[in-house]
């Protein structure tokens, strides 16, 4: 297919432009339009700006692609790193325009698919370099948990170390963290603050799952005088499945793992006054020996309430200090009543047991306690006692950016008990 250039003169813009000419016409000679091989149309098409050997591109300018007679098809546009630009072609196909921003000192490869009247494939390859950031100033992310092995209930943090607070340019940021999991889940990010965010899935992560995150902001414009910056990326395997359910109306505690029922064990939970939080946990970590004091609960010593006990095989639920652990002083009533200060007691045996069966990330429920539920944030993981749909509220991406947390959120944090 023979198809000649045709001269045209093209207008400057504030725009980095792709200018695309007119097609020729078909072929004569009997082949078919639509399975021929696409033709070079490097001669119908010129890029504004960008021809000259060294020429770069303002990565705080948008993309856009233009065409005469033919009709614009596809576009792509991607940088060395595999990110790709987002954009939006007209209903006539005559103009593409980025619907994302470009990154800051990047190398970028444009194709430009193009269709004539007759039905003629054109295709045109463009590479170019953006400039560097014109500022200093940079956005970085930390994601927690540290690489390792986790169960299936543990989130996924990012930290940033400067506040982001639009919406517009929290969604540049969201849009940049990415979560891939294999087996593939359902899952979102939720902005805990202007410098946290949480991303968890629908339901718990499936049973040895491995899960990567990474950060595509390196280079992308956040806001004015603000760039991303390059992050560590975090990998993560999810083990067995370990869900502890605590029913402190029948004193026991269940442990499933991979859904079947493992062990039940009698246990004692908070009595009245100070009863055990409602709700989903998260294992924060385990410790061997805690001293557990009242007065750092603000119970006088010499009191009735008071104590200073050594306590063993302790793992942690919250950052306030409640936790599953030994309590070889309340065997008598574990199974019957709840007289702890908050933490599940149960002996020691069954404590070295539950210790050495779950690990950081697994899950521990509390059902049918008089206490408050556990907040979503601030003290520890709550993260899944939000809804699913109250969960993608906290999306840039999905409604905006979240309100300020509820009061129940705010629940009063309480230090170490038993």
């Amino acid at each position: 297919m023979n198809h000649s250039p045709r001269t045209r003169t093209v207008a400057g813009c504030t725009l980095l432009v792709i200018a695309l000419g007119a097609g020729g016409t078909a072929c004569s000679s009997g082949g078919n339009p639509l399975t021929d091989k696409p033709y070079d149309a490097s001669d119908q098409i010129s890029f504004n700006g960008l021809s000259e050997d060294g020429k770069k591109a303002d990565p705080d300018k948008p993309l856009e692609v233009t065409a005469d007679d033919d009709r614009i098809t596809d576009v792509t546009a991607t940088d060395a790193t595999g990110r790709s630009v987002t954009g939006e072609l007209s209903s006539d196909g005559s103009r593409w325009h980025s619907t994302s921003p470009l990154a800051a000192n990047a190398h970028y490869t444009v194709q430009v698919s193009t269709e004539d009247e007759d039905g003629a494939p054109g295709r045109k390859v463009l590479s170019f370099d953006t400039t560097k950031p014109t500022t200093k100033k940079r956005l970085s992310v930390t994601f927690g948990p540290k690489s390792g092995t986790y169960g299936v209930g543990q989130p996924i943090t990012a930290q940033l170390d400067k506040p982001v607070k639009d919406k517009a340019q929290r969604a540049v940021v969201e849009r940049a963290l990415r979560v891939d999991s294999v087996p593939a889940v359902q899952g979102a990010w939720h902005w805990v603050d202007d410098k946290e965010l949480h991303y968890r899935p629908k339901e718990y992560w499936p049973a040895h799952a491995t899960v990567q995150v990474h950060s595509n902001l390196d280079g992308v414009k956040v806001g004015d005088r603000l760039w991303g910056a390059k992050s560590k990326p975090l990998k993560l395997t999810i083990g067995d499945s370990i869900v502890a359910v605590t029913d402190a109306a029948s004193h026991s505690l269940t442990v499933y793992k991979n859904g079947e029922d493992i062990n039940e064990i009698p246990v004692t939970t908070g009595k009245p006054g100070f009863e055990t939080r409602n709700g989903v946990k998260v294992v924060l970590g385990k410790e061997y020996f805690v001293r557990m004091r009242s007065t750092t609960v603000g119970i006088a010593a010499g009191s009735s309430d008071s104590y200073d006990l050594p306590v063993y095989y302790a793992t942690r639920l919250t950052w306030s200090g409640e936790y599953v652990h030994a309590a070889p002083w309340s065997v008598g009533s574990q199974g019957y009543a709840n007289v702890s200060h908050g933490c599940t007691g149960m002996s020691t045996s069954n404590a070295e047991w539950f210790f050495n069966t779950v690990h950081e990330g697994d899950v521990v429920k509390v059902v049918n306690s008089e206490g408050n539920t556990m907040e979503p944030f601030g003290n520890g993981f709550g993260d899944w006692n939000l809804s699913w749909k109250n969960w993608r509220t906290g999306s840039a991406l999905v409604a905006g950016t979240p309100d300020a947390p509820t009061p129940a959120e705010q629940a009063r944090l309480r230090p170490e008990s038993v």
